[in-house]
């Protein structure tokens, strides 16, 4: 197991030299600093496990490190050193999110015993964050992952319409996952013991489609040598899952509206029609509302499949859970892959919280692969992501005209993304009160519907 790192900073050289020798005998990796704006250097580019940060600094007091500490890393554990303490301030500081508080001189066995649990407590708050990932991974509906407001009420939804068997049309660009949101609701339907059967309907060549669809009779064309069961009746007693719905063929959408009013089927060539039962979900990233205006997809077939409507939002509007869908894909990675990475550098988080995304989630996915498998120590750093990436249009680059509204809402995802969905660090950081801050979440949207519920 790696070494475990500590930062110390106080302007006294001598304090430094016995407790760096009396730590590195204690396999401890130590590096120090003298002053605050070295101490926040310092912890940018050696990323301590705990940092042992004196109160009375030459530039700027402890208090005002700590905060900014804790802004850069949550997880890091800080322990205070002071000369002249008093409850008051010991208070704060805990209110900043220090560990602990301890007056000078402190003796080594006190200090060694204090390092010990900080660690502890450390490893305890990097399993809880990974148990939460993975309790989202169960309970977020099967491999689909949020837990921004906009992605709460599509869980909630899909919960209420999964027991149903109404015709479900899934919406989202490429790369959100509309697939997963396919499979979590055959997951948790009466059907989830039949398939689910999923055909793209814009890979498959207009010529063969209603063969695959509709299955066909030996001899019913050139090159129909047998019997071919359609998809339609491969989804008896299960989901048919019709993706890109928006390119199916003109003919086809024709006999699948019958299919859908007649709750029978027939095979291409054949005369017996056979009555499949199955629970259709469609899904697309076009605008059906503009195919119908421009006549390439049949009205009386959209009130058929829209029964119930599923958005999936873009990840540029969920930024909030980039964070945990990083961390989520850290995981997976370093697993498969043998990596001892473990963490981001906050340089790296504060990239991918303002890149476009046009890929989505899938784009997010092949980011953090590529940078798992580069990375050589335990933290994935900035020259570790793909050259394309890091020369990519941030959210600043493509958004040069915005609103005051605009940098205020982006504003509260990125501090709540920092302090993992903690409101009262959040306000603190952002320098309004509890309050305010749930008005202006209610007002952008960015509160669950119990959230709003409970603060009102």
């Amino acid at each position: 197991m790696p070494a475990a790192r500590i930062l110390h900073v106080d302007d006294q050289p001598e304090t430094h030299e016995w407790l760096k020798l009396a730590l590195e005998r204690k396999q401890y990796e130590v590096t120090v600093a003298t002053d605050g704006q070295s101490a926040l250097a310092s912890f940018t580019t050696h990323r301590p496990d705990v940092v042992l940060l004196d109160h009375e600094l030459p530039d700027q007091s402890g208090l005002e490190v700590l905060r900014q500490l804790k802004t850069a890393d949550p997880m890091v554990e800080v322990i205070m050193l002071t000369g002249h303490g008093s409850v008051s301030l010991a208070v704060e500081a805990m209110r900043e999110g220090a560990f602990n508080f301890v007056e000078k001189p402190v003796e080594f066995a006190v200090l060694d015993a204090l390092l010990d649990k900080a660690l502890a407590h450390r490893q305890l708050h990097a399993e809880a964050t990974r148990l939460r990932l993975n309790v989202e991974r169960r309970d977020g509906l099967g491999r689909i992952v949020g837990t921004s407001p906009s992605m709460r009420r599509l869980f909630d939804l899909i919960q209420l319409v999964a027991p149903t068997d109404a015709s479900v049309l899934i919406r989202g660009e490429n790369g959100t996952g509309k697939e997963l949101v396919a499979d979590a609701v055959h997951e948790r339907s009466p059907r989830a013991s039949g398939p689910i059967i999923k055909i793209n309907c814009g890979a498959i060549p207009g010529e063969l489609f209603e063969s695959e669809l509709f299955g066909h009779k030996r001899g019913a064309f050139t090159g129909a040598l047998a019997d071919k069961r359609g998809l339609i009746e491969s989804a008896d007693r299960g989901t048919l899952l019709l993706d890109e719905i928006g390119e199916m063929p003109a003919n086809a959408q024709v006999k699948l509206l019958r299919v859908l009013q007649e709750k029978q089927v027939r095979r291409l060539g054949e005369t017996r029609m056979t009555t499949p039962d199955f629970r259709l979900i469609c899904a697309t990233n076009a605008r059906l509302e503009t195919l119908m205006a421009d006549n390439r997809f049949r009205e009386d077939l959209y009130f058929r499949i829209n029964t119930v409507v599923l958005d999936i939002p873009p990840l540029r509007e969920r930024r909030e859970d980039i964070p945990v869908l990083a961390q989520l894909f850290l995981q997976r990675y370093a697993e498969k892959y043998e990596r001892e990475v473990v963490r981001y550098h906050p340089s790296v988080l504060q990239r991918l919280m303002k890149h476009v995304w046009r890929g989505n989630v899938r784009e997010l996915e092949h980011v953090v692969e590529h940078a798992v498998i580069v990375a050589t120590g335990r933290e994935i750093q900035l020259r570790h992501l793909p050259e394309s990436f890091r020369s990519g249009s941030t959210v600043d680059d493509t958004s040069p005209l915005c609103t005051l509204e605009d940098v205020e809402r982006a504003a509260i995802v990125r501090t709540l993304a920092y302090t993992r969905g903690n409101k009262r660090a959040a306000a603190d950081i952002l320098g309004v009160y509890r309050p305010t801050l749930y008005a202006k979440m209610r007002k952008y949207g960015l509160m669950a519907p119990q959230e709003e519920a409970a603060t009102a």
